[in-house]
């Protein structure tokens, strides 16, 4: 038995909610568990002047991430002199997660950008920054689809991540924070409706781990990132604009 009573393969509990600020083109409040994501989709005309120099005619998604002083146990100081490297890190692999996610041809020269605002952090705050900024993503291109702007393939498939890893010898899907410091193997990954692979990100915290450990984590994610995207369908299905 885990920490908060839940089976090893268990997620945490997902809740979604549409339209959590009123100014962006797409919004929600992403929650798993005690994480809480608000995530926003903003498009605006253009692209980024690498892209016009290079005369490329597609568009561009990008994101950011930051996280609330108090979103964890200890207050976090604010980034007010630039960003940390896992802020880097983090905002990067969010916008080469979805980027998967588009036919860029399609969008045109036209730039999303997500933001991810960490308002609580209980573990696996990347990976809810991009399974909620897919949301947000999704409902912002809803619009311009309805205003036939875009066409209504524009978005290729959904994109979901979850967190994998090893705690005290026992493979574990979607880990806690508690789960997470104390995790021997620690795994992130992202993947497509598909059930192709976007990244994956592993790490032993000491002592190197097998390949059937591995095969065994990824199995876990698996099932999980299914659970997720079936949960980001029906919430669309139920979002969609009339």
């Amino acid at each position: 038995m885990r920490i908060d009573g839940r089976k090893v393969d268990e997620l945490r509990k997902v809740e979604v909610k549409p339209d959590y600020l009123l100014y962006p083109e797409g919004s929600v409040l992403f929650s798993m568990g005690h994480t809480r994501v608000i995530c926003t989709a903003t498009i605006e005309d253009g692209v980024p002047k690498w892209k016009k120099d290079q005369n490329l005619t597609s568009g561009w998604i990008t994101a950011e991430y930051g996280m609330l002083p108090r979103s964890t146990y200890d207050r976090k100081p604010r980034e007010v002199r630039g960003f940390g490297g896992r802020t880097h890190e983090i905002k990067r692999l969010i916008g080469r997660s979805l980027r998967a996610a588009v036919d860029l041809e399609k969008f045109g020269e036209r730039t999303c950008i997500i933001d991810c605002d960490v308002i609580q952090a209980d573990g696996g705050t990347r990976t809810a920054s991009i399974t909620g900024g897919y949301i947000a993503l999704a409902l912002a291109l809803q619009k311009l689809r309805k205003e036939n702007i875009i066409p209504p393939d524009t978005i290729k498939t959904a994109i979901a991540a979850i967190s994998v890893g090893v705690v005290g010898n026992v493979p574990m899907l979607d880990l806690c924070y508690q789960e997470d410091v104390s995790a021997d193997v620690d795994v992130n990954i992202v993947m497509t409706s598909e059930s192709d692979f976007v990244e994956v990100q592993s790490t032993a915290e000491g002592d190197p781990f097998s390949r059937s450990i591995l095969v065994e984590l990824l199995d876990l994610a698996y099932k999980g990132i299914g659970e997720l995207i079936e949960i980001q369908a029906a919430f669309l299905n139920n979002h969609q604009i009339d």
